[in-house]
């Protein structure tokens, strides 16, 4: 009995999927899941040249398909095959798709590592060394300091209380609908341990910039480069350190 062409087609490709698959079945040592992909879509193509190389096998591999979908008085065996086809298509959608509830490989970080250095505004920033610089008006200039931190203020209830809260609290009119929960300035256990060049690194990449260990990226934290002026975002920073009564970690103090 010789096997039609589309079933010839079928248990070709389910064989070369096997082959690919056997090394983690027999000797627990799987080819990685994108090489055999990218294997599998060379041995198509292959087994779809073979087979198409004459006039006869085009036609007894195409002819079947053809008849189906063109001659008349098949329309219920059409439709059970368009039907096992679409069935067929969502079960493998849901099984790629479905949720897993295993507990994560990596814990959660709350506050990451940060890079060493950073692309910002045009420029590179070496956080390991970055220093706000209007942080020295504190002690040099200290009303036009106390006017950065007005600035700062503004800035932020225009921009940031939505989330973190017009208290710092991280309790802004739409905290309740982001998960992770906007973190709260208030306090000594937050940006208290933090350099300013952390909290200016968090906020010009936002939530896109987390490392992996500090996802799922559900974070709705903007890149705030895109909408803040370099000193906007240190007048930020001055605010949520003045605001809090915290004083930031410096690199000096840290190294000594």
């Amino acid at each position: 009995m010789r096997i039609p062409g589309p079933l010839q087609f079928a248990l070709l490709t389910i064989a070369a999927y096997l082959v690919l698959k056997a090394p983690g079945l027999v000797v627990q040592a799987p080819v990685p899941s994108s090489l055999v992909t990218l294997y599998m879509f060379f041995a198509v193509v292959v087994i779809l040249l073979a087979m198409t190389a004459t006039e006869a096998g085009t036609e007894r591999l195409f002819g079947p398909v053809r008849r189906l979908f063109a001659e008349p008085g098949r329309e219920r065996t059409r439709y059970t095959v368009v039907f096992a086809v679409a069935a067929a298509a969502a079960l493998i959608t849901y099984a790629n798709l479905r949720p897993s509830y295993e507990a994560p490989v990596l814990a959660r970080t709350v506050h990451p590592a940060p890079p060493r250095t950073m692309d910002a505004y045009g420029r590179t920033f070496d956080l390991s060394t970055l220093e706000n610089p209007l942080r020295r008006l504190e002690k040099d200039d200290p009303q036009r300091f106390e006017e950065y931190v007005r600035q700062g203020g503004t800035i932020y209830f225009r921009n940031c209380f939505f989330c973190h809260g017009p208290k710092l609290d991280g309790r802004g009119h739409l905290a309740k609908g982001l998960d992770p929960a906007p973190l709260p300035f208030a306090g000594t256990d937050t940006i208290a341990q933090l350099s300013e060049s952390y909290l200016f690194w968090r906020i010009v990449k936002g939530g896109r910039g987390l490392p992996e260990e500090s996802r799922p990226a559900l974070s709705s934290m903007p890149a705030w480069e895109g909408y803040l002026k370099e000193d906007e975002v240190w007048k930020v920073i001055l605010f949520l350190y003045e605001y809090t009564g915290n004083t930031p970690r410096r690199w000096k103090e840290e190294k000594g």
